[in-house]
């Protein structure tokens, strides 16, 4: 991989006060405006998370304000999976083509859903409009995460970006767990979902304004190529599998622990473990990956979460006890998570910048699929809690398989911020 020059230069420029941090040989200068564009866009990420799962913690409370089943509050968090899977290609391809417009519309989408929600918030109708506007935004959103690393940001620091992008993730994950308790109980739905338009709104103006800032390595992809290069791509199926199979953990484990350790005399606590685990996810995807991408380890990175996986809920099937649950579920939790931007940054550096959004859409689309389908799997035997955590640990058997045969080395197109216009191969 060539390395762009890394001396930090200030120069003074007649027309801005921006501090450019470096001058890249074939683009324009990197600028320090690049950690605004980085946070604005984290911050809209997190949103994109915390409008999936506001119903989450608060089922039963929604249940009976909108007068419906759980079942049916349910279907205002499935809708958005399932839109994911229908457009995360699309999206990928606008990102790549066309990245500011499609990352607007992406803010806009999520701005204006949050704000449906508040329409009316006793109608399960209006809820429902705006959770699907919102799904509409989310791939637009997510899939720029690479993308907002290869534009902006010089190769040494592109891991750490995709690493802030993926942790935001999480972020909002928890922030929906942690948040949407306490402002039901203060002041119902309309509190609730008032709060959460007012912060997503503020962040899609922050995304579209942070859009005006020049990028250093604004590269596209060419306006009608085909996606045979990623039908052939043997890496990036690889990739997909393994995210299939670590989402798929993540999502069954976040939603059946509470019936498992209720079957375990220890219901109380899923709360408390499965924020646990995501905070731990949080600290690994903020961590590890600058460690294993700067000894180019990506593959043993793998191989290592789908191994703990496989063995952590195996000795849950046989050890119930409270601690053994936190501290294993801790350890999976940092490096499972640990396991999205690593697959992202690889993605990202084997099919180049050009390729980006829709390399992060396939695997974020194969990810969806697998936290679909596996809590599907699981379901079907969650009345034995000893079946259900074996079926957890037995899922990973093939990711441990899928990750040996990974190459050992990083391949990156033939500089490291032009496309990849032949489609490669591992």
């Amino acid at each position: 991989m060539t390395s762009i020059p890394r001396s930090r230069t200030h120069i003074s420029m007649p027309d801005t006060d921006a501090v450019i941090d470096e001058v890249s040989p074939r683009f324009g200068p990197v600028r320090a405006s690049r950690w605004t564009v980085l946070v604005a866009f984290a911050v809209l990420v997190a949103c994109t998370q915390l409008l999936w799962l506001t119903f989450a913690a608060v089922t039963d409370q929604t249940s009976a304000a909108l007068h419906v089943s759980n079942g049916v509050v349910g279907d205002l968090a499935v809708v958005n999976p399932l839109l994911f899977v229908v457009l995360a290609i699309p999206a990928g391809r606008w990102l790549d083509r066309n990245f500011g417009a499609a990352l607007a519309a992406g803010a806009v989408l999520t701005a204006v859903g949050s704000l449906l929600r508040v329409a009316d918030t006793s109608s399960f109708a209006w809820l429902l409009a705006g959770q699907l506007v919102v799904s509409a935004g989310q791939p637009l959103v997510l899939n720029a995460s690479t993308k907002v690393a290869a534009r902006y940001f010089p190769e040494g620091e592109r891991t750490a970006a995709i690493s802030v992008a993926s942790a935001a993730q999480f972020v909002g994950i928890l922030l929906a767990a942690l948040t949407s308790g306490p402002l039901v109980s203060a002041g119902g739905l309309r509190l609730l979902l008032t709060v959460q338009a007012a912060v997503t709104v503020a962040a899609a103006v922050t995304m579209l304004a942070a859009l005006r800032l020049p990028a250093a390595f604004p590269v596209e992809a060419p306006a009608h190529e085909s996606l045979g290069w990623l039908r052939h791509d043997r890496l990036m199926w690889k990739l997909a599998a393994l995210l299939f199979i670590g989402v798929g953990v993540f999502n069954a484990i976040a939603t059946w622990l509470d019936s498992i350790l209720t079957k375990f005399g220890h219901g109380s606590l899923s709360g408390p473990l499965i924020g646990l685990t995501t905070v731990a996810g949080i600290a690994g995807a903020a961590v590890l990956p600058g460690i294993v991408t700067k000894r180019d380890k990506r593959r043993g990175m793998l191989v290592a979460a789908t191994v703990a996986t496989a063995v952590v809920f195996a000795v849950l099937s046989l050890a119930h006890a409270p601690v053994i649950f936190g501290v294993l579920l801790a350890v999976e939790g940092f490096v499972l998570l640990a396991c999205l931007p690593v697959a992202l940054e690889w993605s990202e550096v084997h099919v180049g910048p050009a390729r980006a959004g829709t390399a992060t859409g396939a695997l974020l689309l194969a990810g969806n699929l697998g936290g679909v389908l596996l809590v599907l799997l699981v379901q079907a035997v969650i009345g034995n809690p000893y079946a259900a955590l074996l079926v957890m640990s037995v899922t990973a058997l093939p990711g441990i398989a899928i990750a040996l045969r990974l190459p050992d080395v990083t391949r990156a197109p033939a500089t490291a911020s032009e496309p990849a216009m032949n489609g490669p191969a591992a």
